[in-house]
């Protein structure tokens, strides 16, 4: 796994070791990115069921001003850690140790993203809680974005965000929403 443009391209990733993490891979990563386009230059970014860091260090890469990293295991964050520091991108990056859903509800009114881009495990998370706690987070001309399995159905719209697109990759699908 690597980072794929911008200033950190070519950056090797660490993934731990064991199945607890599944990584978007480079192909799908890069399809994210085409589709978001310019969206991301200065943008602040929400990278939720971080892992590895790939996706919010490669919105980095690619002009993000600042990435979040939410992730809950203590060991899967170390290897996210040693990811930051590889790509020298500790000074635009904050990881918050924690379950989404419950840093989602402690999340004040001002704390907004311009991109949340979520990665919930494909079969053990309920799709429209992760959402519903998403939603508040989005800025108003923000989008957020959610990988998940394509046998998984993803709402057409969820609080104040319709579904801009739905997009289809192997095993895997991007659902986009932004305000209505």
């Amino acid at each position: 796994m690597r980072i794929i443009t911008g200033r950190f391209k070519g950056r090797r990733l660490a993934a731990p070791s064991g199945s607890a993490v599944r990584p978007t891979s480079d192909g799908l990563r890069e399809t994210l990115f085409n589709v978001l386009g310019d969206r991301v230059s200065g943008a602040r970014v929400l990278d939720a069921y971080a892992g590895t860091g790939a996706i919010g260090l490669e919105a980095l890469s690619r002009g993000a001003s600042q990435a979040t990293f939410v992730e809950r295991d203590r060991r899967v964050i170390s290897v996210l850690q040693g990811n930051i520091t590889t790509c020298g991108a500790s000074e635009a990056c904050a990881i918050i140790r924690d379950d989404f859903l419950v840093f989602a509800g402690r999340v004040t009114g001002r704390d907004h993203f311009d991109l949340v881009l979520l990665d919930p495990p494909y079969e053990a998370t309920d799709l429209h809680a992760v959402l519903a706690a998403a939603a508040p987070l989005v800025a108003p001309a923000g989008q957020l974005v959610i990988e998940h399995s394509r046998r998984r159905v993803v709402p057409e719209s969820i609080d104040a965000l319709a579904r801009t697109r739905l997009l289809v990759a192997g095993d895997s699908a991007l659902a986009w929403y932004a305000h209505g």
